[in-house]
């Protein structure tokens, strides 16, 4: 099978899906390598973009899905007119941003930073599927690690943690080494 007629072939299983689909099993199931895999995604990407169609493919982690071009979607809400989804509360926010930047990470070193206890938080995130438990440490009573998941990336749009902005502590730190006046 071409290159071509693969990303014609993924776009249909994206499109039926629904989903995120891990590209492990997108490879398996089309009985193709990795390669030949991520060349047709490519591909598929590149025609969406160049011809700005209304679906663009959204990647995170190991995973993809067909999803509305952003400076469409506001048609798209007005025509369907989404219930709207409950959004995060301060603390878990709070919470998940810790997670985020110091994972792997336990709910005490969480609550050592934002100064109160985060076990509604935790858990809450834990149920939206935005963090997840990926260990323990090894420590007294060896508490439960946490670290975000795919579905944290998806969330907001990154496609791995390397696109996270830079905490402003670091940036200052950054400024403070290139800036030749700060002593």
């Amino acid at each position: 099978m071409d290159t071509n007629e693969l990303a014609h072939v993924i776009e249909a299983i994206l499109f039926v899906a629904g989903e995120p689909v891990n590209l492990k099993d997108l490879q398996r199931a089309l009985e193709v390598t990795e390669d030949e895999t991520r060349q047709a995604i490519d591909a598929l990407d590149s025609d969406y973009s160049f011809h700005r169609r209304g679906i663009t493919l959204k990647r995170f982690g190991e995973h993809i899905q067909l999803s509305t071009r952003a400076e469409y979607a506001p048609y798209v809400e007005r025509l369907l007119q989404p219930i709207q989804k409950q959004s995060l509360s301060q603390s878990a926010l709070e919470t998940l941003a810790i997670v985020a930047y110091r994972q792997p990470v336990t709910k005490l070193e969480m609550e050592a930073v934002r100064g109160v206890k985060c076990d509604y938080s935790v858990q809450s995130l834990v149920n939206k599927g935005l963090i997840e438990e990926v260990g323990r440490k090894e420590a007294l009573g060896r508490p439960i690690l946490y670290g975000t998941t795919d579905k944290f990336l998806s969330h907001f749009g990154l496609h791995s943690l390397d696109d996270l902005p830079k905490p402003p502590e670091e940036e200052n730190a950054e400024a403070d080494e290139t800036d030749p006046l700060v002593p």
